[in-house]
């Protein structure tokens, strides 16, 4: 995969490609990720690539141009077919199942705000899309982009260890991940759950699903009424509230 991040701090987004997941899978010629600075296209001594809001108000608005040719030499490194995606909390709320569609592309273009805003033309001009990763402000769209570029890279094939991993992620089902044990069996009177300890396979996969349906019921209800249980999977759910006595 070709990614390109358009953004004012490159040196801050570069510490993704030299780390983890992204590092790895950079260094295994997985995925490229470049990385376009509009302050290198401006025409000024000083680099100037803010000003002030037309009509007034606090803040500095990005200019169009450095930002239109850091786009333009961006999309000359990217296949076609890959869009363009402004982080702004404007957005639509970034998701499991959208991070899925980026990692089927050939490439992506990041583009990251600053300060009070981008000039709207910009958007207009080459947003394909617009994506948030809350209901939040923050200072830029740079972590959001490293958040992004992650949750897509660690998605594409031979990036992790074993593929399983990202199939067994939560959200990838609709639901939050069940929990995870290791060694030692005991610790401080916590003991790991016997159905782990049992070898059967069966039982194991049962609870791992109860314990990630229960789990989605308590903290994120909202997911359940997406998922459309079955009969048998509403039965697991009730046998999971039973126990914490929630029913």
């Amino acid at each position: 995969m070709q990614m390109q991040i358009v953004t004012l701090f490159p040196e801050m987004v570069k510490i993704i490609t030299e780390y983890g997941v992204v590092g790895r899978a950079a260094d295994n010629g997985i995925v490229t990720v470049g990385l376009q600075n509009p302050r290198d296209f401006t025409t000024d001594a000083h680099g100037t690539v803010d000003d002030r809001p037309y009509g007034g108000g606090p803040g500095m608005v990005l200019k169009f141009k450095p930002l239109d040719a850091a786009l333009d030499a961006a999309r000359c490194l990217v296949p076609e077919g890959s869009p363009i995606v402004y982080l702004t909390p404007q957005g639509e709320k970034f998701d499991q199942a959208t991070a899925e569609r980026y990692s089927e592309l050939p490439g992506i273009i990041l583009l990251s705000g600053r300060y009070e805003g981008i000039d709207q033309r910009i958007i207009e001009e080459w947003a394909d899309e617009e994506l948030s990763l809350g209901d939040f402000v923050m200072s830029g769209g740079e972590i959001a982009a490293m958040a992004v570029a992650d949750a897509i890279v660690r998605l594409l094939p031979g990036v992790l260890g074993d593929d399983q991993s990202a199939q067994q992620d939560s959200f990838v089902d609709g639901m939050l991940d069940y929990p995870h044990y290791t060694r030692p069996k005991e610790i401080a009177g916590r003991r790991v759950p016997e159905v782990l300890l049992s070898g059967d396979h069966a039982r194991i996969a049962r609870w791992r699903f109860q314990q990630a349906l229960g789990k989605t019921f308590v903290r994120r209800p909202e997911l359940i009424e997406k998922l459309n249980l079955t009969d048998e999977q509403s039965d697991v759910l009730d046998e999971y509230l039973k126990d914490l006595e929630i029913v």
